[in-house]
């Protein structure tokens, strides 16, 4: 579904992705570990067309993602990946209703059925009872379970997230590791989570490391 070839990234003299491989299934829940400057990060952008390797191909569903207009893979980003970030990027004028439809919004849905999806999201979350709520009345675990809702908006074929529990206390963090199994099995989502929690990456389906810039198998 994903499959990333020789992707290389350099930043002035810094090599950060000596040539990674990577090939992610659907309905996949994989974990990339490595130290902090290993380049996990970097690579988590790439696939999430944030950034552009200098070297190498990226393919989503078998499309060339790299080889759209900037408009046009703007266009694809928003349809197809969601974003989990680990201080969650909530606009704190407002409110978790709103800020779960922004991505629809931009995709230019029809407010009626956005509204139906993102109270829906919320209820599965469980957050039905803070849908009006801004993210300064939002606990730490209710952010980013929002986030969550948010990145699932527009019914991505994958959802990529950048240390997602790195900011929160145990238990809200073994809860939303938790969620992103859930998730997988109601609705076959895919998830690509880079963290620095062993224990949760041991459970995953997939653990992949990277080392030195390299995909260490």
């Amino acid at each position: 579904m994903l499959k990333g070839t020789g992707l290389q990234k350099s930043y002035g003299e810094l090599k950060v992705l000596k040539g990674v491989d990577v090939e992610i299934k659907k309905a996949e829940v994989v974990s990339i570990v490595g130290a902090s400057g290993a380049g996990k990060s970097t690579l988590l952008h790439i696939l999430g067309t944030l950034d552009i390797p200098d070297k190498g191909k990226l393919e989503i569903n078998g499309k060339d993602v790299f080889s759209q207009t900037s408009n046009a893979l703007a266009s694809f980003r928003n349809a197809n990946i969601g974003f989990v970030f680990q201080f969650h990027n909530l606009l704190p004028e407002f409110s978790a209703l709103e800020n779960v439809m922004i991505p629809g919004y931009i995709a230019k849905t029809n407010e009626s059925a956005l509204k139906n999806r993102a109270n829906e999201l919320l209820t599965l979350l469980g957050l039905s009872d803070r849908a009006h709520h801004k993210p300064s009345e939002l606990s730490g675990g209710e952010q980013q379970r929002v986030a969550v809702a948010r990145s699932l908006i527009n019914s991505p074929l994958i959802v990529l997230a950048d240390e997602p529990s790195g900011n929160l206390d145990s238990k809200n963090a073994q809860e939303l590791h938790q969620l992103f199994f859930n998730l997988r099995d109601k609705f076959e989502q895919t998830f690509v989570i880079v963290t620095h929690n062993q224990e949760f990456a041991s459970l995953t389906d997939r653990k992949l490391e990277i080392k030195d810039g390299m995909m260490n198998f």
